[in-house]
């Protein structure tokens, strides 16, 4: 067991290595790099999510949920419709063509396809918006700020909670989904992103104080529910790891729960600061 677990430590710090000055350099690029990069993560997300749906419905064709994934994620890019007038036109037909299928039920099944769209897409929809928000540089900097603060409160969590966790006090952060976190953990993830942010707010000139200041809070509030969310889910499917395709870390759904996650809310709160 030991061995297998310094293993499984070794393949995540070989991955953050290699992945961590990988994804910073395309987020610095942006443009086409960037895109390429979200869509293939919104790719390997849908099927993995997909797959999760499975256990509980019987959704149309993989191929149809993928090709509508690039659908969505291009018009992201492109901007050929209103994001509102893509999804209602993929709502209708999602529809129609339950109308003709007959496994499973119709409500399962346009629930879970419904779910695993609209909830990849959007979120790194909002992630790609982010990064093309404002001017000088802003979006480049606010994304980099997003992954520093989640990172920071990752890593405070864990070695908080691992430290703490149960000492102070009793009562679990989410016992029903996550047995293992603690407020201890929660705190201490809270202190690190505010933190990061502090740090980010002296590197990045091209960003303010209030909105840095406000991004590192509320990542440091919200980022446990990002894993909930994924752990309800694979509780739902009766699964431990949403795929094996990142060594060590899982699927691309357990890397990057929590960015699907705060994602959408640092983009809602930076284009109304």
């Amino acid at each position: 067991m030991g061995k297998l677990l310094s293993f499984n430590l070794l393949q995540r710090v070989v991955v953050a290595v290699v992945g961590i000055p990988l994804l910073v350099w395309i987020i610095r690029l942006g443009g086409l790099p960037f895109f390429v990069l979200l869509l293939v993560l919104a790719l390997a997300a849908t099927y993995e999510f997909y797959r999760l749906a499975l256990h509980k419905a019987v959704p149309p064709p993989l191929w149809l949920v993928l090709f509508l994934t690039v659908l969505i994620q291009l018009n992201f890019y492109a901007a050929a419709l209103e994001t509102w007038e893509l999804l209602l036109g993929v709502v209708l037909l999602l529809f129609v063509i339950e109308l003709f299928r007959k496994e499973g039920s119709p409500l399962l099944n346009l629930g879970s396809v419904l779910t695993v769209l609209l909830y990849v897409n959007l979120s790194f929809g909002a992630l790609l918006q982010l990064r093309r928000h404002g001017h000088n540089g802003e979006g480049e900097s606010l994304v980099l700020l997003m992954f520093i603060c989640v990172w920071a409160a990752d890593i405070s969590a864990y070695f908080g909670g691992s430290l703490l966790g149960g000492k102070l006090i009793r009562r679990k952060l989410f016992e029903r989904l996550s047995p293992h976190k603690t407020w201890e953990g929660y705190i201490s993830g809270l202190a690190g992103s505010i933190a990061a942010s502090a740090f980010c707010f002296q590197q990045m000139s091209s960003l303010s104080m209030l909105p840095v200041f406000l991004t590192g809070v509320l990542i440091g509030s919200v980022s446990p529910a990002g894993d909930l969310i994924e752990s309800m889910f694979k509780r739902d499917a009766g699964v431990k790891d949403s795929s094996a395709l990142i060594p060590g870390h899982g699927g691309v759904l357990d890397r990057f729960d929590t960015i699907m996650f705060v994602a959408p809310i640092v983009y809602f709160l930076s284009s109304r600061l």
